[in-house]
């Protein structure tokens, strides 16, 4: 298993370093302006400075006198930035699929409730999140939670979907077998019907956290002053477009990283599902 996984991993890094060796064969051969399109060795520069403090130790002591060496070393631009663009995608996140796993569930599962609240979702559901930054600015002001609102209607909808498509869509033959046997609605709901929708569910949450990363930058742009969003925005002001596509590898690597994530405790949750389970 783990000489399968790193065979696999090997093979979907050929790609990538395929198109950095094209893209700095290009830069070096001076058919683009580096202005740009910097060369990958140029971001790589600009991604380790954007990483590191950007203060000596001795210098920021003496503004933070009880600091130690390692809050320091996670004082660069890059981790702060990082770290506010994943705290409000966790927060935003388990806001949107906070509400949208119980409604989804009741709306799956009762057809009155699907009945009264399915027209206003259909209504809401193909306004993109960016839509509401006017109103989340004036609503909210700016900083956090403008940011917040925006990213939990994002992860909202995805996971509300998928949620009702589970729950209407468990088997006929595992419905009609529990009444067979006798169980009442709750045990029928909570022995049968959810964990049939369990795999439709954990596809909406990945899909969400997805939205959710996409949003957060957006929303970053606009309402915070701190975050990867944020930071490529002041870059491009300053044109610094080395810095711009820094953060946009870092973007990268951070959903990256969420998704490793999400996959892995998708892997663990469905072990029944895919047969695993012993």
């Amino acid at each position: 298993m783990v000489k399968k996984r790193g065979k696999d991993i090997a093979v979907g890094l050929v790609v990538p370093v395929i198109a950095i060796g094209i893209w700095q064969w290009v830069a070096s051969m001076g058919w683009v302006n580096e202005n740009i399109l910097p060369s990958p060795l140029a971001v790589w520069n600009k991604w380790v400075a954007y990483l590191m403090p950007l203060q000596d130790f001795n210098t920021w002591h003496e503004n933070n006198p009880e600091g130690s060496k390692l809050a320091w070393a996670f004082s660069g631009e890059l981790i702060v930035d990082s770290l506010g663009s994943l705290y409000r995608v966790v927060v935003g996140f388990a806001v949107g699929a906070g509400l949208g796993l119980p409604l989804g569930l009741a709306m799956g599962a009762s057809r009155i409730v699907y009945a009264w609240m399915n027209p206003l979702v259909q209504l809401l559901r193909p306004i993109p999140p960016i839509a509401y930054i006017p109103l989340s600015i004036l609503w909210f002001g700016l900083g956090n939670p403008p940011a917040i609102f925006l990213i939990a209607i994002g992860a909202f909808f995805p996971v509300l979907m998928n949620t009702i498509a589970g729950v209407r869509q468990v088997d006929g033959i595992y419905l009609r077998a529990a009444r067979n046997l006798g169980a009442g609605r709750s045990t029928m709901f909570m022995r049968v019907i959810l964990p049939a929708a369990v795999p439709y569910i954990l596809t909406g949450m990945r899909i969400g956290v997805g939205t959710a990363f996409i949003v957060v930058i957006v929303s970053e742009m606009i309402a915070v002053n701190n975050g990867l969003g944020f930071r490529i925005l002041e870059a491009r002001e300053y044109f610094w477009s080395d810095k711009i596509i820094a953060g946009m590898i870092s973007i990268g690597i951070l959903g990256l990283a969420i998704d490793w994530a999400m996959n892995l405790l998708n892997n663990y949750l469905l072990r029944w599902h895919r047969g695993l389970e012993h």
